[in-house]
């Protein structure tokens, strides 16, 4: 029986790259010189750590990060950027999250969206992800293409087809 899972991973090497790049951007750009600015990547917290000058470099550096993983394939959406906080040395920090998995809600949407449309596919919620088989690879196809047409707010990538 032919089946697949829905779920949402990031590329974490992708976006490392992604990271260094924006880092080589900063030190190159001149509205940046005599800023301390300052970007870590903690792979094991899943979270990115940008130190800077001002509100407006925090955001400069939020717009090139985006337009880096856009350039990667690594999807924005995944990106979770909390509020700019002033530090004490007279500059601001901003903590970027990354989503990674589908939570609980999202994967119940995604199961009352494919019985929606009444296929003959089975969906069923594995942990952080959604598990959906069928008789046809057809219809299994059918249901990546309307989920990539509709909007959950997390990037979905499909694994694991078997057949």
């Amino acid at each position: 029986m032919p089946s697949l899972d829905i779920v949402n991973k990031v590329d974490t090497q992708s976006l490392d790259n992604a990271i260094n790049n924006v880092k080589r951007e900063v030190a190159s750009r001149f509205d940046f010189r005599n800023a301390k600015t300052e970007i870590t990547f903690d792979r094991k917290e899943k979270a990115i750590h940008i130190i800077t000058g001002d509100d407006l470099k925090a955001k400069a550096i939020r717009e090139m990060l985006i337009g880096r993983c856009t350039r990667l394939q690594v999807d924005p959406r995944c990106l979770v950027f909390k509020t700019i906080e002033s530090t004490s040395h007279d500059s601001v920090k901003m903590d970027v999250a990354i989503k990674e998995g589908i939570t609980r809600e999202t994967c119940q949407k995604i199961v009352k969206f494919i019985k929606d449309l009444d296929m003959k596919v089975q969906p069923v919620i594995q942990d952080n992800q959604v598990r959906v088989s069928g008789k046809k690879i057809d219809d299994l196809q059918e249901i990546m293409r309307l989920l990539n047409a509709e909007d959950f707010d997390i990037p979905l990538q499909f694994v694991n087809m078997k057949s």
